[in-house]
């Protein structure tokens, strides 16, 4: 019997509950991280003590993907790293656009990784005079103006908002009303879309006040608790 781990993606996604989903990407890069130190089995009690999640829920969250350990040899490291990646469909190239090119917009563009994950940023757009008619890291910076245009021919998908909040709504609405299929929000505000169109809320902001609460608290979370 092979003594690797079995990989198999199903023809139907599963419906992952969505913090099976979140969990993932951290099995990934944890994977990876083995994969370069060219260890090649894991078991899930190596895995619950190095992410702090327990070994119950590790299993329950590969069985998902029908990702299968073998017994006193766990899972093989590069078939767990392929089938995860293979998933999560990091491996296919999804064009994106960003709409507020400023600080966050611009640290996002200057963010290499995001291309090893499968994201292509092709274009961004703004509204200041500075950057307009420029480029960061061999992206365009266009005017929000030609949002509609440059869509019609880039070939984006994803919309990422990192835009002053008083305008995300708007900036969403635009962004739909231009064929965009997906919006990926960083704004604070949780702005609204048409069903089908599908949506992630990254709010720093969010987190920030999660880390101030706990400080305040004066106690320490569980170790990677935000991966429960």
């Amino acid at each position: 019997m092979n003594s690797k781990s079995e990989r198999h993606i199903p023809t139907q996604r599963p419906q992952l509950p969505e913090p099976t989903l979140r969990r993932l990407p951290w099995y990934l890069a944890y994977v990876r991280t083995l994969a370069a130190q060219g260890v090649e089995q894991v078991s899930s009690t190596r895995i619950s003590r190095d992410l702090g999640v327990a070994a119950t829920r590790i299993a329950k969250d590969l069985s998902f993907l029908d990702i299968k350990g073998k017994t006193r040899i766990g899972y093989d490291v590069a078939s767990l790293e392929r089938t995860l990646t293979d998933f999560l469909d990091f491996t296919t190239s999804h064009r994106a656009v960003i709409i507020g090119a400023g600080s966050l917009g611009g640290a996002l563009l200057r963010d290499t990784g995001l291309a090893q994950y499968g994201l292509e940023i092709v274009a961004a757009f703004d509204i200041n005079p500075a950057i307009v008619d420029t480029s960061v890291c061999g992206v365009p910076v266009y005017h929000i103006n030609d949002l509609a245009a440059v869509a019609r021919t880039c070939g984006a998908t994803i919309a990422i908002l990192t835009v002053p909040y008083q305008i995300s709504q708007q900036a969403a609405d635009d962004a739909v009303n231009c064929g965009f299929r997906a919006i990926w929000n960083f704004t604070p505000v949780r702005i609204t879309v048409p069903a089908g169109i599908a949506i992630a809320n990254t709010s720093i902001y969010a987190h920030l006040a999660l880390i101030y609460n706990r400080m305040m608290a004066g106690g320490e979370p569980a170790p990677h608790d935000d991966l429960n």
